[in-house]
């Protein structure tokens, strides 16, 4: 699929944070599409001993989540590990196996923030604008932000707040009583579809499908390709 070429990756950390700011006036926080057909779940893992990232992407009909297409690429990994810049970690790897698929997702799901980060440039958001499409990301865990524990019910989820105290995400149950996950839209996706969306992919689980076996993916690939010495 087509991605755009924004800018280099090749950058110093403070170069990053300068593009950060420049390039979240571009996200469109409003849904850009009209009808979902095929969505993706992307993940990487990284080996920190060969400084490689197993990079892969899974894509998947919508709305039965039946998988169409899974691809991986491996390759070095350059920029240093700094919270707040993981895009310019782990994009290379990302995009190189995006560029590489036969079929063109409608949405991307990311395992990470979307603006739901320290300058609103998470690696969804990020992404988002090179690949023009809509991206959700969907972590583990919070990056930036308060909010009050959601009720223990699925489906119930809190307001991500900001220091200005606006909405940037949603703690999100998507199981009863299970730890929530942090749902924040990336691009041309409201925060009330991107709730939607992942609780549509779930599937009965805390993680939703298409990101779940992405993780379970990249993970096969790192352990099949360890010690091999270029992936």
């Amino acid at each position: 699929m087509k991605i755009r070429n924004l800018h280099s990756w090749n950058v110093s950390c403070a170069e990053a944070i300068r593009l950060q700011y420049k390039l979240r006036s571009k996200l469109i926080l409003k849904d850009g599409f009209r009808v979902i057909r095929r969505v993706a779940g992307c993940d990487i893992a990284l080996d920190q001993e060969t400084r490689r990232a197993f990079a892969g992407v899974i894509v998947y009909a919508w709305p039965g989540l039946e998988e169409i297409e899974r691809k991986y690429s491996v390759q070095k990994v350059t920029f240093p590990y700094v919270p707040g810049l993981l895009a310019f970690r782990e994009a290379p790897a990302l995009l190189n196996v995006i560029a590489s698929l036969t079929h063109d997702p409608d949405l991307f799901i990311f395992d990470g923030q979307g603006i739901a980060h320290p300058r609103g440039m998470g690696i969804a958001s990020h992404l988002g604008l090179f690949l023009d499409k809509p991206t959700i990301g969907c972590a583990k865990s919070r990056l930036c932000g308060s909010h009050e524990e959601p009720l223990k019910d699925k489906g119930v989820y809190a307001p991500l707040l900001a220091k200005d105290k606006s909405v940037i995400g949603a703690v999100l149950r998507t199981r009863r009583a299970v730890n929530p996950v942090f749902i924040s839209p990336g691009h041309k996706i409201s925060l009330k579809t991107a709730i939607a969306i992942i609780l549509q992919a779930t599937d009965g689980y805390r993680i939703p499908k298409p990101t779940r076996e992405a993780d379970h993916y990249v993970e096969a690939v790192k352990r099949e390709k360890r010690g091999t010495p270029h992936g």
